[in-house]
């Protein structure tokens, strides 16, 4: 065999390794059910009290914004959608004073589905059309930026205590 097909078939398995590599990192966490983009309750979580101080929310996704960040650990909590009487809606965190706050760890590894690209401006539109969510993989520095900035509607997905995915909600 000649050295030009030797290296393309060595450039073959090293691509089909990463490919096999980034597939098992994605299918640790399982796959949730998510819950309605839009939904007008809050999303309820009996099994966590909110008595103690706040911690991480039980394994699933969760429709909801990231409040604060400090040291790798983010509080976010529960968000609904609040129909308008002049304008479609907007999205409402809990009352002032309700205790519904979580906080957990950002994975090394989370995967940021960014609505609105990646880095400080935020100009480039990134959204899946038929759903509305964060289509952009961003760098976890790019996350925690953007929660310093503010709040974002976005699901968050929790595995084993720590976010593991963060999927911006797209609003205009």
């Amino acid at each position: 065999m000649n050295t030009t097909i030797r290296s393309l078939l060595a450039g073959g398995a090293a691509a089909a390794i990463l490919l096999t590599s980034s597939a098992a990192a994605e299918a640790a966490a399982p796959r949730y059910r998510a819950p309605k983009i839009f939904g007008t309750s809050f999303q309820a979580d009996p099994k966590h009290d909110f008595t103690r101080s706040p911690r991480p929310r039980h394994n699933g996704i969760l429709r909801g914004w990231i409040t604060h960040v400090s040291g790798g650990v983010a509080e976010y909590e529960p968000i609904r959608w609040k129909k308008g009487k002049v304008t479609e809606g907007r999205f409402v965190g809990p009352p002032e004073g309700d205790v519904r706050v979580y906080a957990s760890p950002i994975s090394r590894k989370v995967v940021f589905l960014s609505a609105l690209g990646c880095g400080q401006k935020m100009t480039g539109l990134t959204v899946d059309r038929r759903t509305g969510l964060g289509s952009k993989r961003c760098s976890r520095a790019d996350l925690i930026k953007r929660a310093q900035r503010g709040e974002r509607p976005a699901l968050i997905t929790v595995h084993k205590g720590q976010i593991v995915k963060v999927q911006e909600i797209f609003t205009p």
